[in-house]
């Protein structure tokens, strides 16, 4: 049987090369064990001998579904409720008691992941807006962790960095089958919107945004499709919006228009 590490540097390379023009991703040869070991059971499914078979298979796919598999496994992300607390500190004290009363408030997770940072952005606008309208648009590349997201349904070991006032009033506790997990109250699900968005394309018509978090994402792209990302989305962003990025991650020769007004947080003139 093929062991999952033994995925030669023609075949690695093939993914390499394939997943930055898809989706602008880097992988650098560190990566390597980890591409073969996310891949390793579409090789087991297919009973494949080797991962050039199986990247051949999904090239030679014309209905790109096993295409978006590979896509999925190679592109999630780990994500959590509420990560990096400071940028909703700021969200909550300096940007939201500026809110236009009466306007909808938008807000654009951009790689969103499994859900947790647009659920834990809906949180943070429901304490805080009052009756002021919002929305939360969360997008991500993978289909299958958007599927996992519009469920709002987690374990309740993601709990843990979720503040237990907001875990008591926005989430209900799962008994008997669904015990050791939670759910995202309904009322907060359907203010949440989640598209399928590849950065590395053109936009979808998203409409304008107050704020546009873009974290943990820009790590694995290149300065030149950095440059490309933040091009594409500063259009969606409104005057005086603002953009959030990870603390790990800089726009450094990205953008110059964009002034920083706190550590990874930017605004738009």
């Amino acid at each position: 049987m093929l062991d999952n590490a033994s995925i030669d540097d023609r075949e690695f390379g093939q993914f390499q090369s394939w997943l930055y023009r898809a989706a602008g991703i880097n992988l650098s040869p560190a990566k390597k064990a980890l591409v073969a070991g996310r891949l390793f059971k579409r090789l087991k499914h297919y009973e494949l001998q080797s991962y050039g078979e199986y990247f051949k298979l999904i090239m030679n796919d014309q209905r790109k579904g096993e295409l978006q598999v590979a896509l999925d496994l190679l592109t999630t992300n780990e994500t959590y409720f509420f990560r990096e607390p400071k940028h909703f500190d700021f969200l909550r004290q300096q940007v939201l008691p500026q809110a236009a009363p009466g306007k909808v408030f938008r807000v654009w997770s951009a790689a969103s992941s499994s859900g947790e940072e647009p659920y834990s952005l809906a949180m943070t606008l429901a304490e805080s807006l009052g009756t002021t309208p919002w929305e939360v648009v969360g997008s991500d590349i993978s289909t299958q962790v958007l599927a996992r997201a519009r469920t709002g349904h987690y374990s309740m070991e993601r709990a843990g960095t979720l503040p237990q006032p907001l875990l008591t009033k926005y989430c209900l506790k799962g008994i008997g089958r669904e015990e050791g997990t939670f759910l995202i109250d309904k009322s907060l699900r359907n203010r949440v919107n989640f598209v399928q968005v590849n950065l590395n394309e053109a936009l979808p018509a998203l409409g304008e945004f107050e704020v546009i978090f873009l974290r943990n994402v820009m790590i694995y792209f290149d300065q030149q499709t950095k440059i490309q990302v933040v091009a594409r989305l500063l259009p969606l962003l409104k005057p005086g919006g603002y953009l959030i990025i990870s603390h790990s991650e800089s726009l450094h020769g990205v953008n110059d228009t964009l002034k920083l007004v706190a550590p990874s947080i930017y605004r738009k003139p």
